[in-house]
């Protein structure tokens, strides 16, 4: 009989996601719900499970979702998928976000040429 290992890609620019190894008990329900096999469970006992193929998560959130342990796991978005959603006005420096209640008052002004 033939033993049959499994080895995670090299680690790139991204990771999928980030464990706290403080607060996850390795339970495992994050690699049981994964919708792309991203996750493996670790073989060692309460150890945080092991990010097998990070290239291909799709950052859907089921393993966050599953986790009954606030805070244990963590989505990373890779760089290129990051939205600014927060800008600042330069005349009075008020901060503003995307989504918010009272947005201000769209610039009615022409662009400079």
């Amino acid at each position: 009989m033939s033993e049959t290992y499994m080895l995670p890609n090299p680690p790139g620019p991204n990771r999928a996601v980030d464990f706290d190894p403080a607060i996850c008990n390795g339970c495992n329900s994050c690699a049981g719900i994964c919708r792309s096999d991203v996750l493996m469970p670790n073989p060692e006992k309460g150890k945080t499970p092991i990010v097998l193929y990070p290239d291909e998560c799709w950052y859907c959130g089921t393993c966050v979702l599953e986790c009954r342990r606030p805070g244990a796991i963590t989505l990373v978005h890779p760089l290129n998928q990051s939205v600014s959603v927060v800008w600042k006005r330069k005349a009075t420096g008020e901060y503003f976000r995307l989504g918010m209640k009272r947005p201000p008052t769209p610039n009615a002004r022409p662009p400079s040429s």
